[in-house]
C-alpha cells in the first residue's frame, strides 16, 4: 500500500474526534495496526459529509452516538508517509462516559478516557498537537 501511494499519490479526506466527557476527559484510541494512541476517526466516504462521518466514526471505533458535535478544531495537511490527506476536527461532548469502549475490535484495540496530563506516554505525536491547542484555546490548521 505503501507503494502504491508513493506511485499514486491518492488525495484523502478524513476526519478526526477530539471528545470530552463532562470531567474534561477526552477519548483515545489504539488500534491493532499501528503504534500509539489517536483520537478517533477515519476516512470519508464517497457522498459523505465530513460531520455525517465523524458521527459514524465514532459509533464504529468506540460505540459513541449521543454526541454533541460542539465545533471545529481545525484543519489539517498531512503529507508524511508520502500522503496527501485533509484531515477536519471536531470537538465532541458525550454526556455518558460509560458508554466508551473497543466498539470494533477488528480495528481497535482498545478505547479510553484520559486527562491531560495522565495522556498516555504513547500517544502520538500530532494527537498531542491537538490536544495542546485545543488547551491554549487556539483553533488549527496547516500541517497536521
Amino acid at each position: 500500500m505503501r507503494l502504491y501511494s508513493r506511485i499514486v499519490r491518492p488525495r484523502t479526506f478524513g476526519v478526526r474526534a477530539l471528545v470530552l466527557d463532562p470531567t474534561g476527559r477526552i477519548a483515545l484510541v489504539r488500534h491493532h495496526y499501528i503504534e500509539g494512541w489517536y483520537l478517533p476517526g477515519g476516512g470519508v466516504d464517497r457522498r459523505e459529509s465530513a460531520d455525517a462521518a465523524i458521527r459514524r466514526e465514532l459509533a464504529e471505533e468506540v460505540g459513541l452516538i449521543d454526541v454533541t458535535l460542539a465545533g471545529l478544531l481545525g484543519v489539517y495537511h498531512n503529507r508524511s508517509e508520502a500522503k496527501d490527506d485533509h484531515v477536519v476536527v471536531y470537538r465532541c461532548e458525550v454526556r455518558d462516559p460509560a458508554i466508551l469502549r473497543a466498539a470494533d475490535p477488528r480495528e481497535i484495540a482498545e478505547a479510553g478516557w484520559f486527562t491531560v496530563d495522565a495522556r498516555p506516554a504513547t500517544t502520538s505525536p500530532a494527537t498531542r498537537r491537538r490536544i495542546d491547542e485545543h488547551l491554549a484555546g487556539r483553533h488549527g490548521m496547516g500541517t497536521w
